[in-house]
């Protein structure tokens, strides 16, 4: 059996571990998948040997509380009402970084500014004064302390645990500098009183008050810029249930009437208007409309609907009127489904093990036991327990763990900033990780591919010419809603339509007129086949077959040609999927569509695989497939059919201009809405982690070369001992070294993709066309207006050419390879109906 639970009180990645580990002990706990971001646990088990109070008791007597996860829309309601904890959590946060500050500054005027030349005052001068100026310190010291008490409960429970972390790491550093303080304040006290001013002015200059708060303040700022970008993790539920209408038009035994969506009941009749949201899963009994499914499916057209079709919640009649019969409501939609995907897609992802953590986990222990070997070996060998114990804490004090602690949080800080500066919003540190160890990158097609608005891409002039055929088409469709019909009034910028009269639509088939006074027909083939003007010939049936979508156009004396709707690959497509091939990344299309429609897609990108008509179930699968064979998975997607899938996906990317459910879903989102970014985002990704590990390197050096100038190593043979100046230099230099190299990744360069299939990276292009290619400038008489720039532009594509078309000055700029002869070019040009005067 599975079950899903609510966790309350975990905070940190600890936490998590603790209460996996608790209830994986559990007799008949089978898998324990613990989430921190969403607060929340997956629970397979054996209902013969453990039920729901069992875990919930583990989890609370582990600290933590629980509670089983109730029904996905009710919990949606519940969170959209009450307060947000994740918001909650980020404004204590934020609390007590300001508040650290806000004590820390003082704090560090008064222990360095004298070394800048700044005034302290009278009473915290001169040596006389070195209790009272070290106490101050102390005073200071104790509010961000208290205000940050959690790293030093989670720490030192940890490390009673014998699992280490960096908080433990945060608790020891800074406990070992409030304690030598504190040692150093008692011996100043003992130096004035006996008059030996030489210890007092050694331990003036040897407190670490201000060590151990400043790293408290820097962690927990970077604690919370993290917090900040995950404070709207779980708002995606709220989103997705917004969808759904709060209403439905209902007809109960006759009588209409407005009930709230969670009255439906299964077999109710409802009634959907033009422009309304359909509320629940059901069959059509009457009517027919134009329904815009791509939030759920991904096709970019509206689909026709008729009596018997099925429709899905959530999805909108564009236009119709239509009667259903209800099949599915309440948690039994689609909808409903998808929440609840979004939901154990969510709580499925296991936290990624932070590389500081790992170091962490014999860092401690191994300086804890350097400290006490160089205690007792100065005990053993006659020295005084002041010098062993001033030994032992000097040792605590060059491995206090400021720059460790810094190493990972200031990288990605940087990374995450540089990449939100170029359009990229990664969330988490752990997306920032994933992100460069993909090597399988799924593409949705619609919206992410694809522009997601259908164009005209061919006209064919059949029984007229091809301005009779626009003419008649751009008349015809003017006075149609239809998606399609925007299309085509979109492609006829310059043409005048003709006077239309006794215009009539014909749902799910096309539209009808007296068009100039003659009868014209627009639609798909089953419509013109109806009217009777559709002729039987192998040319139509060649024309049809290379069409996405045809829209034929007819008289009454027969047919005038058709056009083609698609959905077109962005420009920068193909270019994208090359360059993340060559980084040796799989590329798959994954999409709703039609089998045709996705084929011709991937063949146009070139990506190695294509799955077609893929429901956002099935998408979730598809994920979770190539996971299984061992992939590391990036899904980029921008519909709500996406948002299972960018959950499910080790990282998943939306882009910027799709919905705000794929986008809160997403642990990236591409706020360009271009492709060229996810290679912006991998390479950013690798470049973050390369600084990180150097980061830990340099963390650990200073450290681990001064550890043993702490422990006195040398002393004996060469009197060499740490002075606090040499551990004040060792800590500023790993920090300043961690800093400094953190912002390096300023440096970093976008990938920047042309039409032309070039990739610019910085100041380095690389041009992928192995042909020599040419500039040529054509000059052109008898464009008119802009559909005689898609003509002519068309034209010089079709002969295998990059083109830009000027009307203004008549001239068109074109880029071939030298295989392409300048004859070639004036013919196509030539025989779309224009005259070339000179190329050059």
């Amino acid at each position: 059996m599975k079950q899903r639970f609510d966790v309350t009180g975990m905070t940190c990645s600890a936490c998590s571990a603790r209460v996996e580990k608790a209830v994986k002990k559990l007799e008949g706990a089978n898998v324990v998948q613990v989430n921190l971001l969403t607060a929340s646990m997956n629970v397979e088990y054996d209902p013969d040997r453990l039920d729901e109070e069992g875990i919930i008791s583990a989890v609370t007597k582990a600290g933590y509380g629980a509670s089983v996860k109730g029904d996905s829309g009710k919990k949606a309601a519940k969170r959209k009402e009450g307060p947000d904890p994740a918001e909650e959590a980020r404004k204590a946060m934020k609390s007590r970084t300001i508040w650290s500050f806000v004590f820390l500054i003082p704090l560090m005027y008064v222990s360095m500014g004298h070394m800048a030349g700044l005034p302290l005052p009278f009473f915290l001068e001169g040596e006389k004064n070195s209790v009272s100026f070290a106490f101050a310190q102390f005073l200071l010291c104790l509010p961000v302390a208290y205000i940050n008490s959690g790293y030093y409960t989670r720490g030192w429970k940890n490390i009673f645990r014998l699992s280490p972390n960096m908080d433990s790491l945060i608790a020891v550093g800074s406990t070992a500098s409030v304690i030598y303080g504190i040692f150093g304040i008692f011996m100043m006290s003992y130096g004035i009183s006996h008059d030996r001013m030489e210890i007092v002015d050694h331990y003036r200059h040897d407190l670490y008050f201000e060590s151990a708060v400043m790293i408290l303040a820097l962690v927990n700022l970077g604690k919370y810029l993290e917090a900040k970008s995950k404070s709207k993790t779980g708002s995606a539920i709220t989103a997705l249930m917004d969808l759904s209408p709060k209403t439905a038009s209902v007809e109960r035994e006759g009588v209409v009437s407005q009930i709230p969506v969670e009255e439906l009941e299964k077999g109710d009749i409802v009634i959907i208007k033009a422009g309304e949201s359909i509320p629940c899963d059901g069959v059509i009994i009457s009517g027919n409309a134009s329904v815009d499914q791509s939030a759920i499916t991904g096709e970019s057209i509206p689909v026709e609907k008729n009596t018997g079709d099925k429709v899905i919640s959530a999805t909108i009649s564009k236009s119709g009127f239509i009667k259903i019969k209800a099949t599915h409501v309440g948690s039994d939609t689609t909808l409903s489904r998808i929440i609840t995907l979004v939901e154990e897609a969510s709580s499925s992802k296991a936290p990624i093990a932070k590389m500081a953590d790992k170091i962490a986990g014999f860092f401690v222990p191994v300086v804890m036991g350097i400290a006490l070997v160089t205690a007792i070996v100065w005990l053993l060998v006659g020295q005084s327990a002041e010098f062993a114990l001033s030994c032992a804490i000097c040792v605590l004090v060059i491995s206090c763990p400021c720059a460790l602690g810094l190493a990972t949080p200031v990288a990605i800080m940087v990374g995450t900033g540089k990449g939100a500066e170029n359009g990229i919003l990664i969330r988490s540190g752990e997306a920032l990780e994933t992100l460069g160890k993909a090597d399988t990158v799924v593409l949705d097609k619609t919206g992410t591919v694809t522009s997601g608005k259908p164009r005209v891409t061919e006209v064919c002039p059949m029984g007229a010419s091809e301005k009779e055929l626009l003419q008649i088409a751009l008349s015809l469709e003017s006075h149609s809603e239809h998606p399609l019909a925007k299309a085509v009034c979109d492609y006829c910028v310059g043409i005048d339509p003709l006077p239309v009269t006794d215009f009539r639509t014909h749902a799910g088939l096309g539209v009808s007129a007296q068009v100039d006074g003659v009868e014209c027909y627009g639609g798909n083939p089953r419509f013109l086949e109806q009217q009777g003007v559709l002729p039987q010939s192998s040319e139509l049936e060649s024309v049809l077959s290379r069409m996405q979508t045809p829209l034929l156009f007819a008289n009454n004396n027969g047919l005038l040609g058709a056009v083609s709707v698609e959905d077109t690959v962005k420009q920068d497509s193909p270019q994208a999927v090359a360059e993340l091939k060559r980084r040796g990344i799989q590329v798959v299309l994954l999409t709703g569509d039609s089998k045709a429609a996705a084929e011709k897609t991937g063949a146009q990108i070139g990506a190695h695989r294509v799955i077609s008509q893929v429901l956002p179930e099935d998408k979730d699968k598809v994920i979770s497939q190539l996971q299984q064979q061992g992939n590391t998975v990036a899904m980029v997607g921008d519909g709500i059919n996406d948002a299972p899938a960018l959950a499910r996906a080790d990282v998943g990317i939306a882009i910027g201009a799709g919905t705000d459910i794929a986008i809160e879903s997403a642990d990236a989102v591409l706020m360009k809405n271009s492709l060229a970014d996810v290679i912006s985002a991998i390479d950013l990704s690798r470049s973050v982690i390369k600084n990180i590990k150097q980061n830990l390197f340099w963390a650990l050096f200073y450290n681990v070369l001064a550890i043993p100038l702490a422990a006195g190593v040398f002393y004996n043979a060469l009197h060499w001992r740490l002075s606090p100046m040499i551990g004040a230099a060792a800590m500023s230099m790993s920090s300043l070294f961690v800093v400094t190299n953190a912002l390096r990744l300023r440096r970093f360069k976008p990938s920047v993709l042309d039409p032309h299939g070039q990739q610019s990276v910085g100041n380095t292009t690389h041009i992928k066309e192995e042909k020599e290619m040419k500039n040529y400038t054509m000059k052109i008489k008898g464009m008119m207006c802009q559909h005689c720039v898609a003509h002519v532009k068309k034209a010089l594509e079709s002969a295998g050419t990059s083109a830009e078309v000027d009307l203004d000055k008549g001239e068109a700029y074109i880029k071939a390879d030298d295989s392409i002869s300048t004859d070639t070019l004036t013919k196509a040009v030539t025989e779309a109906g224009y005259e070339v005067t000179g190329i050059e």
